[in-house]
């Protein structure tokens, strides 16, 4: 398989550019798949999501997409993923309620490599048990893109990018893997797809695992999620959202006294991280005014059962990572 960006492939930058490369695929892919079904992941995340679209244009329903909530998802995500692929562009949208699998398999685990490997190793098998289900697939899609192919040196097996059963004996269906990010934003504008969708901020493969730290509940879980949509919320009113790289709470694993409603409490903080970067080798704080700061604060600690302190963390990396876990 060639794997060598082609020099024709011109940086696609603009809408005009995007539609010709839309019409391009969609030729290609009906090409490659014929009358054939393909299966896809659809995380909500920009790749899968643009290759969701393209295929859904080419192929309408022979696109089977398998949509998996593990309940480590932002607020109103999985929701979204819903409303746009079933209800807005009609696609073979199959979705999971996989929350409760997936917490009681992290419940009391708190070493965060063992939480990665379990919550990949559970999507793999809710993964295969859904594909198991359906007759008739020749094809897996991914959402692999251009540096995926760089990043891998040639060594790892694409259908491995996404963490996907290595039994699959599909053909593989890549139609953004030349692209670069900021390609795949573009493209995915001009299928229409909901900006929140297209320019989402990086979100790691583990979710909110990541962000819960150690050993995750249900509570500090749900805590963390509230309190994750009210800093959105509120960058999004302060003309922040699309201009900070990534901004996200982390609510860590133990508990500081307060008062609340008179009474003595004991409840988690909330950790703001916000930080600027280019390909998250490197990554610099974002310079936050005091005014949001309290905004958020006070939104938090009133709105958000669990948590009585919002910290703001000002580490770059190095030497610190982005995430915390």
């Amino acid at each position: 398989m060639n794997d060598v960006r082609p020099e024709s492939l011109k940086r696609i930058t603009n809408n005009e550019a995007a539609l010709a490369f839309i019409d391009e695929q969609i030729g290609a892919l009906r090409k490659q798949i014929g009358n054939g079904k393909v299966l896809l992941a659809l995380s909500g995340g920009v790749d899968s999501s643009v290759v969701a679209a393209l295929l859904i244009k080419a192929i309408g329903k022979n696109l089977v997409c398998v949509h998996v909530n593990h309940g480590l998802l932002r607020k109103g995500e999985p929701e979204q993923v819903v409303d746009v692929f079933r209800h807005q562009m009609d696609a073979n949208l199959i979705y999971v309620d996989a929350v409760d699998r997936f917490l009681d398999k992290l419940a009391g685990v708190s070493d965060p490599e063992q939480k990665r490997k379990i919550i990949g190793a559970e999507f793999i098998r809710v993964f295969e048990e859904e594909a198991n289900k359906l007759e008739g697939i020749r094809f897996l899609a991914q959402g692999t893109i251009y540096p995926d192919i760089l990043e891998s040196k040639g060594v790892k097996a694409h259908h491995n990018v996404g963490g996907l059963p290595e039994s699959f004996d599909f053909e593989l269906v890549e139609p953004v893997k030349f692209l670069y990010k900021d390609e795949v934003r573009v493209v995915g504008k001009a299928l229409g797809l909901p900006d929140n969708m297209v320019y989402r901020q990086p979100f790691p493969g583990p979710g909110l695992g990541v962000r819960c730290t150690g050993a995750i509940t249900r509570d500090r879980l749900n805590a963390l999620r509230e309190a994750d949509a009210i800093l959105r919320d509120e960058f999004a009113r302060a003309g922040l959202e699309g201009r900070v790289w990534q901004y996200f709470i982390v609510v860590p694993d133990y508990r500081s006294t307060g008062i609340r409603d008179g009474k003595r409490c004991f409840e988690w903080p909330a950790v703001i991280r916000a930080v600027n970067s280019v390909d998250a080798t490197a990554a610099t704080i974002e310079p936050l005014s005091y005014t949001l700061l309290d905004t958020i604060t006070r939104r938090i600690v009133n709105e958000v059962p669990g948590i009585n302190r919002v910290l703001y963390d000002l580490s770059p990396k190095p030497v610190a990572t982005i995430e915390w876990e």
